[in-house]
């Protein structure tokens, strides 16, 4: 080969060499600016979850509308009637070997709670949740919210935990509005019997206790938001716009407190919610366990801060429950086994009863005060101050 040729080959190989550095160059800018468009910031978070980006091109129209995307998904799990069982989860608790695994796990162990799981659906509330979701269940939706991460572990009360109670009643209200109704779980809740036949036909709204007085219908009950089931229906929605807004009338409050102070608002006369109360002996938990396991359906571990103290009491209920199972059934009948729990949550939930046997006490003001000294006794097993003493009369006294 001529050394004329060899110049020309290397000044052809060095244009091909510049042309080619140079699309590639262009080919990254533009796709950094398509997807600095989209409404996350992270480009594997976006390939995650395309749903969520924000495109303006036609040429990305088939992507499914997250509204859409949630609609599919209620449909793939609902039962004839459009009823679906919802949980929420986060990083904190997906981690293997954490609550979800628990929760699943309860499901399979129940006594005829296993169909109940093609019913379920797993909302994750961030990207690590949605990855150990689709690893251990078939229907998974994630819901993302701008400029919020819910991946570490929310402690009761703090600013977090707020964002990410609200942001699920928002959420629940979308679900009614698509025509679907719900039975809504917290994952801390462990799943021993079909719950379907204990709900009350004729009830909009219904939802578990932390202390039950003993009637459905009295609005003196404390509910907890933990677990509840709701039908579809105009009363319901209204009723979950309602309780949502109630937010900016009782600031710094979670749901559940919400609800306690709206339950027996005009409002929801007007709107003509019938809400009804469950009873703790079959969806009962650490505030108020369900002592009866021939007749218990769910159990919560209310009452309880902190991840450790949660999973002991929820590794021993499984416990309890599994040697309840393996009873005969004459022995079943006999109710000699009972739950061993609450045990590391004991604590939290003798402060639920002082708050049923003194009124004036308020579990909620004491919890707002000290909720960064509880983090830190939770984080660094520090024991928490009692709660004020109760100016309780001898009988007799006037």
């Amino acid at each position: 080969m001529s050394p004329e040729i060899s110049k020309h080959i290397r000044r052809a190989a060095l244009v091909f060499t510049v042309l080619t550095l140079s699309a590639l160059l262009l080919y990254t800018a533009t796709d950094s600016n398509r997807l600095s468009s989209g409404s996350f910031s992270s480009s594997s978070f976006a390939t995650i979850f395309p749903s969520y980006l924000n495109y303006s091109s036609s040429s990305v129209s088939s992507l499914i509308n997250p509204t859409q995307e949630l609609e599919e998904i209620l449909k793939n799990a609902s039962m004839v009637n459009n009823t679906v069982i919802l949980t929420t989860l986060n990083d904190a608790w997906a981690r293997t070997g954490s609550i979800v695994d628990l929760f699943l796990k309860s499901f399979m162990l129940g006594d005829g709670t296993r169909k109940l799981l093609d019913h379920l659906v797993i909302v994750s509330l961030d990207e690590r949740a949605y990855n150990r979701c689709r690893i251990v269940h078939k229907h998974c939706y994630a819901l993302v919210t701008e400029g919020v991460g819910f991946h570490q572990e929310a402690y009761f009360m703090t600013p977090q935990y707020l964002k990410m109670m609200w942001r699920r009643i928002d959420f629940l209200r979308t679900v009614l509005e698509l025509g679907y109704s719900f039975v809504f779980t917290d994952a801390d809740i462990l799943w021993f019997r079909d719950p379907f036949p204990r709900f009350f036909p004729d009830a909009d709204f219904q939802i578990s206790c932390d202390n039950y007085l003993g009637r459905p219908e009295d609005m003196n009950n404390s509910p907890n938001g933990g677990f509840n089931y709701v039908k579809s229906n105009s009363r319901s929605i209204a009723f979950y716009k309602f309780w949502y807004s109630s937010r900016e009338t009782y600031p710094g409050y979670h749901d559940q407190d919400v609800l306690n102070k709206i339950k027996s608002d005009q409002m929801i006369t007007k709107i003509g919610l019938k809400i009804r109360f469950l009873d703790t002996a079959y969806f009962g938990g650490l505030c108020e366990p369900s002592r009866d396991l021939n007749v218990v359906c769910t159990m919560h571990v209310n009452c309880c801060i902190g991840m450790d103290r949660k999973l002991h009491d929820l590794n021993l209920m499984l416990q309890d429950w599994r040697a309840f199972m393996s009873l005969p059934p004459d022995l079943k009948n006999q109710s000699i086994i009972s739950w061993r729990v609450p045990r590391n949550c004991r604590y939290f939930s003798a402060l639920s009863i002082y708050n049923v046997l003194c009124p004036t006490f308020s579990l909620q003001k004491w919890l707002l005060s000290f909720r960064e000294y509880v983090t830190v006794s939770i984080l660094y097993d520090i024991p928490i101050p009692a709660p004020p003493k109760m100016d309780v009369k001898e009988e007799g006294e006037d």
